[in-house]
């Protein structure tokens, strides 16, 4: 059964998961479900020379909802909403199942110290290239968030580093 899952599609995979929610009457799946259907038959239908949606646009489609549903319950916990803020985070929970498993932030971390090192960026200047390596390298894996502060962190503490060796040696 896993071996027919790999290959199943994500659409085929909603469509079974919405007719078990719909029988065991589930609401919560339900919408996360017709939410996840419905993105992608709207991206579907809007790249009209492709019928197919590849794998790197459904992780695309998926990080898209349950980001915007993490930011409407921090919203709604802002306003002390915890009514709605709980639906929210309960969906953007569920529908994170669909994506692929997601890297610990000491995973990204040594895949950017690696980008890094490979193409020996030279400070914050750099940071837009370490950024777009990174992300085709984590492919789906890591938020952007997450890359750009880590990034941002490693660049900015390498200037730091750069600046106290230079004047080191200026002061000796």
């Amino acid at each position: 059964c896993r071996l027919k899952d790999l290959k199943m599609s994500l659409i085929k995979k909603i469509n079974r998961e919405l007719k078990l929610a719909m029988l065991s009457k589930d609401k919560l799946k339900l919408d996360s479900l017709r939410a996840i259907k419905s993105s992608l038959i709207l991206h579907q239908t809007s790249n009209s020379s492709q019928n197919e949606i590849t794998e790197k646009e459904e992780i695309k489609i998926l990080q898209k909802l349950v980001k915007q549903r993490q930011e409407s319950a921090n919203i709604f916990m802002n306003q002390n909403r915890l009514d709605l803020a709980k639906p929210e985070k309960d969906q953007a929970d569920y529908i994170s199942k669909f994506l692929p498993k997601q890297l610990t932030n000491l995973e990204i971390s040594n895949i950017i110290s690696n980008v890094i090192s490979e193409i020996k960026a030279d400070g914050l200047k750099d940071i837009g290239k370490v950024i777009k390596l990174v992300v085709m390298k984590t492919e789906g894996r890591a938020d952007g968030k997450s890359i750009s502060n880590i990034v941002r962190h490693k660049l900015s503490k390498w200037n730091t580093y750069k600046i106290l060796f230079k004047y080191t040696f200026v002061i000796r």
